[in-house]
């Protein structure tokens, strides 16, 4: 009745939702740091301009974004055409594995990584080709040495999720140079706002260059938008088209793509992210060097962090005093957490917690 291979993809599991917890363990507050969204939600104006916009709910979105297409592509210095919207751009990683991929090609992609990646290659019949970080990063040698005759897609996370580590501007330009230019090479840069380091390539700067490039970008992260699911793939014309041929007429949704506009020219919202970001994981970083606990260095709005013990158990105990965080098990780190930068009180609050389970 089902096709063998769904047989092989597991579900992704999300991060516990406050309701659920408060229900379950009948606490009255919970702090969430589990799935990587910005504290500080939407700026005003996003919030002002949906409620302004609430009228228009019977009427179908503009199934091609034209206007939010017009403004990123000003602020991007790329043509309309080179920009596919999608509900989130884990949306998008669906229409590439499926513009890309027949059964029994590859896709070659980092472990632990963001985990869409090998769903989508799998689900198009393709074998996902995962290869360990080195140095908690993409071995991007490594990748190069697997290409074969069937490989079809390589995925950079950059920064990568869990991990919060980058590839460096030479080291991915010089990768991407090498690589055939029948296979799609796909960069996707959801924590991008967060970085200031120069070494941190914006691989868009290399389009006119590589044709087979497709940089995923994302409104979810710094803009506060995860609740809308709305994020962009930037790419040739050609590919973008043969995105559009299988993107469905209506995926994003109207308010989505008022939001996303509106946060565009919030520059002073997205410093503040920024900012706070900045100063949650300093103070994460200090805690746990006072506490002798390993960290990964992140470039992104969440670390990881050895508690030197069973994350799940640590998970759980942290659970219970309403505190809702990643267990590292599900990418191989069992020692691990992965923790979402907070609100100054929230990241205490952890920290608190953390220390006297420990």
């Amino acid at each position: 009745m089902f096709r063998e291979v769904i047989n092989t993809i597991s579900p992704y599991i999300p991060g516990k939702p406050i309701s659920e917890v408060k229900r379950e363990l009948g606490l009255d507050k919970v702090i969430k740091l589990a799935s990587n969204e910005n504290p500080l939600g939407p700026s005003e104006n996003v919030k002002k301009s949906l409620m302004q916009n609430l009228d228009e709910l019977g009427i179908y979105p503009d199934g091609n974004c034209t206007e939010l297409k017009l403004k990123l592509s000003k602020k991007l210095g790329i043509k309309p055409s080179q920009i596919l919207l999608g509900a989130g751009s884990d949306e998008i990683t669906q229409f590439i594995a499926a513009v890309f991929i027949n059964p029994g090609d590859n896709a070659i992609m980092a472990k632990p990584s963001f985990p869409r990646y090998e769903t989508v290659t799998k689900a198009m019949g393709g074998v996902p080709i995962e290869l360990p970080l080195k140095d908690f990063t993409h071995d991007l040698q490594a990748f190069y040495n697997n290409i074969n005759e069937r490989t079809k897609l390589i995925w950079i996370c950059n920064p990568n999720n869990p991990t919060g580590t980058i590839v460096k501007r030479k080291e991915l330009y010089d990768f991407i140079k090498s690589v055939p230019s029948h296979i799609a090479v796909v960069v996707d840069q959801a924590y991008k706002e967060y970085i200031d380091d120069p070494e941190y390539p914006d691989a868009k700067e290399w389009l006119n260059e590589f044709e087979n490039l497709i940089v995923l970008q994302t409104f979810s992260k710094i803009y506060g938008l995860a609740a809308l699911r709305i994020g962009y793939a930037i790419a040739s014309e050609e590919i973008i088209e043969k995105l559009n041929r299988i993107r469905p007429p209506f995926n994003v949704n109207h308010l989505a793509q008022i939001a996303a506009s509106v946060a565009l020219d919030d520059e002073d919202h997205v410093k503040k992210a920024k900012d706070l970001n900045k100063k949650s994981l300093e103070f994460f970083y200090k805690s746990f060097e006072e506490m002798g606990l390993p960290y990964i260095k992140s470039y992104g709005n969440f670390v990881m962090v050895d508690v030197k013990k069973d994350a799940v158990e640590v998970f759980k105990k942290l659970l219970l005093k309403g505190i809702i965080v990643r267990p590292g098990d599900i990418f191989g780190m069992p020692t691990y957490l992965r923790v979402t930068t907070g609100q100054e009180g929230d990241n205490m609050g952890f920290i608190k917690a953390l220390k006297e389970i420990l």
